[in-house]
């Protein structure tokens, strides 16, 4: 059984897409130990709460410094003893620590297909905006490995989503998220799970 964490920093929709993936049997061999947001007022939580998973705040906010916080943060996480971290809208830098603790297990989805509109400012409606004011046909979104870079982790899935003619940011996002995000995180998850994902030199190998 893999035992997940998922890290959220809002309202946590693609933590309810995984959680209908595997309260549906999309996901198998999966539970979710523990959902952890930096904001106590992240409706990802009462998500969590109300499917009985465990749901923590742990805030820089609450800390002298980051240091502290990192510390912290890594040691309560390590406590629930995860098989694989799950950033779904997690709004908070990673320390060093916890990338080489978590060394490829820690995945990501991000609004676009890597390499396009990825990096250090890229998140959110911004990854959109960006997008929108290029006048790209195609978008998506992309799940990836977490690395020490800004989204240059090796990739694990991607799914092209097209720009409609009069899309707004809002509207992009939301076709983003039903057709690409909330399909391919939880497809991911699974495939890990199932022992079907490795890293080879640096990319993603996936097994039938």
């Amino acid at each position: 059984m893999l035992k997940i964490a998922v890290l959220v920093s809002g309202g946590g929709t693609n933590l309810q897409a995984i959680i209908d993936a595997i309260e549906s049997g999309k996901i198998t061999n999966t539970e979710i130990a523990v959902v952890i947001s930096n904001n106590k007022n992240a409706y990802a939580l009462e998500r969590a709460k109300k499917h009985g998973i465990e749901a923590l705040c742990i805030s820089p906010k609450d800390y002298e410094n980051r240091a502290d916080f990192n510390e912290d943060f890594l040691n309560r996480l390590n406590s629930y003893n995860v098989d694989l971290v799950v950033l779904a809208g997690f709004l908070v830098v990673l320390p060093e620590k916890m990338i080489k603790t978590y060394q490829n297990r820690i995945i990501n989805i991000h609004p676009s297909l890597i390499p396009s509109f990825c990096g250090t400012g890229f998140y959110g409606l911004k990854v959109h905006e960006g997008a929108l004011a290029r006048g790209v046909k195609i978008t998506g979104a992309t799940v990836h490995f977490v690395d020490e870079g800004t989204d240059t982790g090796p990739i694990i899935l991607q799914k092209a989503v097209e720009v409609q003619e009069g899309d707004t940011t809002e509207v992009l996002q939301r076709r983003v998220m039903e057709q690409a995000e909330w399909v391919i995180l939880p497809q991911a998850i699974d495939l890990i799970a199932n022992g079907r994902v490795s890293v080879v030199d640096g990319h993603v190998l996936i097994t039938e």
